[in-house]
């Protein structure tokens, strides 16, 4: 039996205020538990929100981004449950009046096409505390540092239909809030966390199928990983003849698989009802103006000039747009003078295998922009070929110093004297006759065991452009 995957997001981004949506508490994140949880936050008795203005401002910014409709009048909601990092048995949330409406988000499949995801809404609330499980034998410690922090939840309209999608989806989001500074994107920290909603129904059925909800999903990894396991489990239950019932699922990264936690609430068990503490927002055309009037070039955007400013693919333009910081490291090579399509195919390249390795990012590379366009202008000038650049470049990683005086002091100057290189060249013809007739006799794969044996009798020095361009008249 043919099934199909239907797919939706929650994601929720922590924005990158400096106080709480409440309150003024910090949002700093590291600070030793409990130490950022003030009477606001913890929901004693006689106290008031206060919202921040700042975390409004950020949504709407969002909202503009993704073409949504933003509420002129929003409300803040109660959603009520009972759980032991939720002080006040009560989470202040948006439902029925978000402050950002529906829009929507290109993403590009599998096969390069492009695909609309609709965004449903995105509602600003507040973060909850942590539960931790793992730091006392006998019972679970509660640090409430994170209870009140504002987040923005964006959800997405069930339109992706697979697990490729729906990382790709949430690798757009991802960029995007990083691009208009609304949120660091610290997936490791908890910034940014996706909830997906999988279901599947029987080819080409109109009716949803039940679904399941895989909860706070940390990387890009393990949201693809989780999501095929939930549809592997859905299917197996579906063609034995059972039933998929509606609840919320744990992914297990350790143990690679998804498991029950709780039955899937509906918005009804939540009981939410208007705040009564806190007054709808009203946000006026002047606001909205000056908000639009502020946006940074947006991903999309930075994307298509690549395209036409720096003559890169849309393949290229794709990668080195898709996280700010690669974005902006890559044209401050091209301020310092660099080469365009040179600096794409190293940072793609050499850089990006570099900081997987290390497993660190960009704003971490101990190699700076200016010293990386340093590098990429000594092969573009021909003073190194590409080959003794890696050896360069390991070196600059580690701090030796500049590609200049790496050069300089390991004697690594291209050999681009043609006399010399000629020269070279000659005395390998001579000592190899049999190769050379085999050459001559159209075994022309044979170059590449000349071109060998000169860049080995010039220690890689040579240039393999003026090699390969004198072998060729000197063998035909």
């Amino acid at each position: 039996m043919e099934w199909e995957t239907v797919i939706g997001l929650e994601i929720h981004s922590q924005l990158k205020t400096k106080s709480k949506i409440f309150s003024g508490a910090s949002t700093a994140f590291g600070a030793v538990p409990n130490s950022q949880a003030c009477a606001v936050d913890l929901g004693l008795p006689g106290v008031l929100p206060v919202l921040n203005k700042e975390a409004v401002v950020m949504a709407i910014r969002f909202g503009l981004a993704v073409g949504a409709k933003v509420n002129k009048r929003s409300i803040f909601d109660r959603k009520n449950y009972f759980y032991p990092d939720l002080p006040k048995g009560y989470q202040i949330s948006q439902f029925e009046l978000p402050v950002v409406g529906e829009g929507e988000i290109e993403i590009t499949t599998e096969d390069g096409k492009a695909k609309i995801v609709g965004i449903t809404r995105a509602h600003l609330e507040e973060d909850a505390g942590k539960s931790i499980h793992d730091l006392y034998d006998d019972y679970t410690a509660i640090d409430l540092n994170r209870a009140g922090t504002p987040l923005l939840e964006i959800v997405s309209d069930p339109d992706m239909s697979s697990a490729k999608e729906a990382v790709a989806y949430a690798k757009k989001i991802h960029a995007l809030v990083q691009y208009i500074g609304i949120c660091d994107g610290n997936m490791q920290e908890g910034s940014f966390r996706c909830d997906a909603n999988v279901s599947i129904r029987k080819k080409g059925a109109e009716k949803l199928g039940t679904r399941a909800e895989l909860k706070n999903i940390n990387s890009f990894k393990f949201l693809e990983k989780a999501i095929n396991l939930e549809v592997e489990r859905q299917q197996d239950i579906l063609e034995e003849g059972g039933s998929v019932v509606q609840e919320t699922r744990l992914y297990d990264s350790v143990k690679n698989e998804t498991r029950s936690m709780r039955s899937k609430e509906e918005a009804n068990d939540y009981r939410y009802f208007p705040d009564p503490d806190l007054l709808p927002v009203e946000v006026d055309d002047e606001l909205l103006e000056q908000i639009r009037s502020n946006l940074p070039e947006l991903p999309t955007e930075k994307k298509q000039r690549f395209v036409s400013e720096f003559g890169l693919s849309d393949y290229d333009a794709e990668v080195l747009t898709s996280q700010k910081a690669v974005a902006d490291y890559f044209e401050a090579m091209l301020d310092a003078g660099a080469d365009s399509k040179l600096s794409a195919n190293w940072v793609m390249g050499e850089l990006s295998a570099v900081l997987n390795k290390n497993q660190t990012d960009i704003e971490n590379c101990p190699v700076s922009a200016q010293a990386f366009a340093e590098l990429v202008m000594r092969i573009e000038d021909d003073t190194i070929s590409g080959k003794i650049a890696k050896d360069v470049f390991k070196a600059m990683w580690q701090g030796e110093s500049s590609a200049d005086e790496i050069i300089d002091s390991k004697g690594l100057k291209q050999m681009t004297d043609s006399g010399a290189i000629e020269g070279i060249i000659d005395e390998i013809i001579a000592n190899n006759a049999p190769q050379v007739e085999q050459y001559k006799d159209g075994n022309t794969k044979l170059l590449g065991f000349f071109v060998g044996q000169v860049m080995k009798a010039t220690q890689g020095k040579a240039n393999p452009k003026q090699v390969n361009q004198l072998l060729n008249e000197k063998l035909s």
